[in-house]
């Protein structure tokens, strides 16, 4: 059986370590169902790091997270960044008020676990979670965000997503909000007890409500859908 990185904190143990077994196949499933053309096969996978999703960045093409040192493909889309823009205007304007945190994009690259590397659509972090309130001069910030907010893409498996929610929560962050262009709607998990989170369906008239995270702040789910039509 593989060992699982997921969501541990950053620096402690833990390892994917591919049984002689595996198929391709069987790596596929591993990371939810996805397409294999958004799986890298060098590094070899199981060995690759943080080192090497900011390399390959730099590099492109593409957009890399890093999942048990495998690195994958972010499927992105013009109609999901044109959503996540909405949602970090609105977190960021917000913030103007209320100077909390911090807000970055998808290119903000943030390591949760030795092997697990993720770039959400948009992600908030509280000055708190920042030794000395400064920001972190790595490419790469080892640094679980308080709200991480996914944009659903026409290339992501329901598996893919259910392991995304449960990487940040278990690292730490306190609120997901996954967001569907598709049907206009939001799913919001919020951490609770250990090994517990709560799960709110927001239907197209609904509001995203940030609860502790961000007091105070809501957003109807509409506006953020504006862009879609006129």
């Amino acid at each position: 059986m593989a060992t699982i990185s997921s969501g541990i904190a950053a620096g402690a143990g833990g390892a994917l370590t591919l049984p002689q077994t595996w198929t391709l196949g069987d790596l596929q499933r591993h990371l939810g169902g996805i397409a294999v053309d958004r799986v890298r096969l060098h590094p070899p996978p199981g060995t690759g790091t943080a080192d090497d999703a900011d390399q390959m960045q730099a590099s492109g093409p593409g957009l890399c997270e890093l999942v048990d040192g495998i690195l994958v493909e972010k499927a992105m889309g013009t109609l999901e960044s044109l959503v996540a823009m909405e949602v970090a205007f609105a977190l960021r304007t917000w913030l103007e008020l209320h100077p909390l945190g911090v807000v970055l994009g998808a290119d903000g690259l943030l390591q949760l676990g030795p092997q697990l590397v993720r770039g959400p659509d948009v992600s908030f972090i509280c000055w708190e979670r920042f030794p000395e309130r400064k920001l972190p001069i790595e490419r790469v910030w080892a640094v679980v965000p308080d709200l991480a907010v996914e944009v659903i893409s026409p290339g992501n498996t329901a598996a893919e997503m259910e392991r995304k929610v449960a990487d940040y929560l278990g690292a730490g962050a306190r609120l997901v909000w996954i967001i569907d262009p598709s049907t206009r709607t939001a799913v919001a998990h919020a951490a609770g007890a250990p090994a517990t989170s709560t799960r709110t369906v927001i239907d197209a008239t609904g509001d995203l409500l940030a609860g502790e995270v961000l007091p105070g702040f809501t957003q109807k789910l509409a506006t953020i859908f504006r862009g879609q039509s006129r």
